[in-house]
């Protein structure tokens, strides 16, 4: 078994944390080992890269209705 000591963990969080593992009858060790456990035991439901997690994160709003263009592309300047 591995030991983590966690550092610079403020007191509202301590405090809630004494709270959570009181409420479900552990010690403050069982219960952070708890969440862990539960946090780090189901995947992801979202994989891949960067794109494919905006994509999801986007994909209910559906389509755009972007106005029409009335002016022509114009070409980049470069002389400045």
């Amino acid at each position: 078994m591995a030991t983590l000591t966690i550092r610079g963990l403020d007191e509202e969080t301590k405090a809630r944390l004494r709270v959570r593992a009181a409420r479900h009858g552990r010690s403050m060790e069982s219960e952070v080992r708890a969440i862990l456990h539960d946090v780090l035991a189901t995947p992801s439901t979202v994989t891949g890269g960067l794109g494919t997690r905006i994509h999801a994160r986007f994909a209910g709003l559906g389509e755009l209705d972007l106005p029409a263009r009335e002016d022509a592309p114009r070409a980049a300047e470069f002389d400045r």
